[in-house]
């Protein structure tokens, strides 16, 4: 997320100071990427050195005004033009997870995915509901509409993007089942001497654990959801 080129967009608006930046920032996206204060201030710092905003003198209150220059505004339009880089996709934790899950041992994964499945429909539940409020505050015509119309694009977004991911840990916990039908069995090798334990069922150790997870591919997540 480029908090400089979120405050740029503000300041376009006209002078603003670092708390009203703030407040107004996470109007606009409904608080799902949260300021303080020091970090408004840290990248007004980086932006003013960089030439794209100048200090503007002070409101009546005495706080510091900021004003974009033509060079931030120019910034801010090619921003605006230009579409976001995928070529260097962010690290997701969730992926890194379930990577690194795999042949880990003691892990079940299927319990990982269902803990995370449960908790990615909760949170597209309350994305749904937010939704529906938002929507009802743009019908109401209230004054802050600008603000309503750009929190409900950032959440229609995050439905988007938690839709997509219940349906990716179907489609993993589905690939986990077909990998395990079809792991080969265990080399033969000379009988376990006296009270030697079994061997593991086949396909359970490289898959980080065995343990059921009580849903057949695809569980469905999505459709639960809505």
């Amino acid at each position: 997320m480029s908090i400089r080129h979120g405050l740029l967009a503000l300041l376009e608006h006209g002078p603003r100071y670092g708390s009203q930046l703030r407040t107004e920032f996470e109007s606009r996206t409904g608080s799902t990427w949260p300021l303080n204060v020091g970090q408004v201030y840290t990248t007004l710092g980086r932006l003013e050195r960089d030439g794209l905003v100048a200090q503007n003198g002070e409101d009546g209150a005495g706080h510091a005004l900021y004003a974009i220059t033509d060079a931030g505004r120019a910034e801010l339009h090619t921003w605006f033009e230009q579409p976001v880089d995928r070529t260097s996709p962010a690290r997701d934790e969730l992926a890194i997870k379930l990577a690194m899950a795999v042949g880990a041992p003691g892990v079940d994964i299927r319990e990982v995915i269902q803990s995370q499945r449960r908790h990615t429909v909760k949170a597209m539940q309350d994305y749904t509901r937010l939704k529906a409020q938002a929507l009802a505050a743009l019908e109401g015509g209230g004054s802050r509409e600008r603000d309503d119309i750009a929190w409900l694009l950032v959440l229609e977004q995050l439905i988007f993007q938690t839709e997509a991911e219940a349906r990716w840990l179907d489609h993993c916990e589905s690939r986990l089942i077909r990998l395990s039908a079809t792991a080969p069995p265990p080399v033969s090798e000379p009988g376990p001497g006296p009270g030697a334990r079994p061997a593991p069922a086949a396909g359970a150790a490289g898959l980080g654990g065995g343990g059921g997870s009580g849903v057949g591919p695809g569980g469905g997540a999505v459709g639960r959801a809505r």
